[in-house]
């Protein structure tokens, strides 16, 4: 696959949009782990479970990333992939992203 560019414009319009993809990520995942320690069971497996879960929810790009013009394309892709965002979310970017992301996740 040849080295996908992001534009100018479409980069511009990430970086804008990261934070807020994180935000609402990490809104659903504050309330699954609200879920979590709620439900019926011993505090110290919920404790456990949950610190667990948080060392692994760290390492998506939905809570951290690495803005990076050179990987934005996958990035977004990824972003889609693992549920942070929909394709709906891409409104506004150009086609030529869409596209890309699209061959990505090979849809």
């Amino acid at each position: 696959m040849s080295k996908m560019e992001i534009s100018k414009a479409d980069w511009k319009l990430y970086r804008e949009r990261v934070p807020g993809w994180q935000e609402h990520y990490m809104e659903q995942l504050t309330k699954e782990y609200v879920e979590l320690l709620t439900s019926p069971g011993n505090a110290s497996d919920h404790f456990w479970t949950l610190e667990k879960r948080i060392r692994q929810d760290k390492k998506n790009p939905g809570v951290l990333i690495e803005l990076r013009k050179s990987t934005a394309i996958w990035d977004i892709a990824y972003l889609v992939g693992d549920g942070v965002i929909t394709m709906d979310e891409l409104e506004g970017f150009s086609e030529d992203l869409i596209d890309a992301v699209k061959l990505i996740l090979g849809r």
